[in-house]
């Protein structure tokens, strides 16, 4: 499933196209996904986009008649192309932009767990969306602070792996990120997050910033154009300290790298660097 730094960087390629633009059609051709596509959507024609931006994995694409909400679901990507180029099984949903250079925004999404939702102006703000309503903050900006993780931490049975990828909490810390934000702060992750220091807890929101501003930064190095083929960067090519490793060496200590199972997924950790 695309993680927050892959959604982060599909809204920053797709962005430079929409900004500005105005929406000539869309084309519904799957309306079977997460949740069944209404036409609701298609309020969206003739409007001009004023934001692309991204909260928790959505990408939310605003007009002043109302914000398209896209989730990329479990293999879904978005891409930009000419509107010549081949149309392909699983491409669900197009929205044709204006502006005479043919481009076209496709969702493709071949097991059809993304959505493609719309929230009308009228409604409020996106915020009051049952989906964003009650999630927590972003784990980038200034609301997510070492005193909300030690909050929520507090008397916690619970792994503070959970914790931490609970939306409730802090949105958008995957198991990737989540493991490896673990390792750099020398926290195990089966830890019950109750028993984990202030400092500790502390140190973990620093490293769970870290990780996913590099991530984000190495997919933007790598993501040269974003009018190709696959139309999606990819998971990026950092270099993971746990997540994935079981058996190898840890790059700190050389102990080899367990796997544990919490909330059905599998979980990487260092047990010398990590208590």
């Amino acid at each position: 499933m695309p993680e927050l730094p892959e959604v982060e960087t599909t809204c920053r390629g797709i962005e430079p196209y929409l900004l500005d633009c105005t929406i000539d059609s869309l084309e519904l051709r799957e309306r079977r996904m997460r949740w069944p596509v209404e036409d609701s959507v298609l309020a969206l024609e003739g409007q001009k986009i004023t934001a692309v931006r991204r909260r928790a994995k959505y990408v939310l694409v605003e007009s002043e008649r109302g914000t398209l909400i896209l989730h990329l679901g479990m293999s879904g990507s978005l891409r930009i192309c000419p509107k010549e180029t081949e149309l392909r099984k699983h491409d669900h949903f197009i929205a044709r932009l204006s502006g005479g250079n043919g481009m076209e925004m496709r969702l493709h999404d071949p097991r059809r767990f993304g959505a493609v939702l719309w929230h009308a102006a009228e409604d409020g703000d996106i915020h009051s969306h049952p989906l964003f309503n009650r999630l927590g903050p972003e784990p980038l900006e200034g609301d997510f602070t070492p005193a909300v993780l030690i909050d929520a931490a507090r008397g916690r049975q619970t792994s503070i792996k959970q914790v931490i990828m609970n939306n409730h909490v802090v949105v958008g810390v995957g198991n990737i990120y989540a493991c490896e934000a673990l390792f750099r702060s020398g926290i195990r992750p089966t830890k019950k997050a109750g028993r984990v220091s202030q400092a500790k807890l502390t140190t973990l929101v620093g490293h769970i910033r870290d990780v996913l501003a590099e991530a984000i930064q190495q997919g933007g190095t790598t993501l040269r154009d974003f009018v190709n083929e696959e139309g999606k960067p990819g998971y990026f090519k950092q270099q993971l300290n746990v997540y994935g490793r079981e058996g190898e060496p840890c790059h700190q200590c050389q102990s080899p790298i367990k796997r544990v199972v919490i909330s059905n997924r599998s979980t990487f950790y260092c047990p010398k660097c990590q208590s």
